[in-house]
């Protein structure tokens, strides 16, 4: 395990970093629709994660992968992610939760 503080600063500044090493503001890396791709096929390894049985361990590489793609979207967008998430929490606090399909969802449902 890595001995550091868990920082969103941090983070930020880490992928910001990895942004300015590789100049992918310049090279088309901060591009939305490819960086949309670039989330689905993060989302495809840890869906074959999961159903392939593999590792906690490779379950979590494939997640974190998805993280830096998550906090590098807001450096391209220009908007907090921190501060989105801690606005989208609030309202989500605020939702009711239903079983659909044998499984809790807790969404904005249509009829509420």
């Amino acid at each position: 395990m890595i001995d550091r503080e868990d920082n969103y600063q941090d983070m930020l500044a880490a992928v910001q970093a990895f942004h300015d090493k590789h100049h992918l503001r310049q090279q088309g890396g901060e591009d939305m629709p490819y960086r949309v791709a670039l989330m689905a096929e993060e989302l495809g390894e840890i869906s074959a994660c999961v159903t392939k049985g593999k590792t906690t361990d490779a379950l979590a590489e494939e997640c974190a992968d998805l993280l830096i793609l998550l906090i590098g979207t807001a450096i391209a967008a220009d908007f907090k992610l921190d501060e989105a998430f801690w606005i989208k929490m609030v309202k989500l606090a605020q939702r009711k939760s239903r079983i659909v399909d044998g499984r809790i969802r807790v969404s904005n449902f249509q009829d509420d």
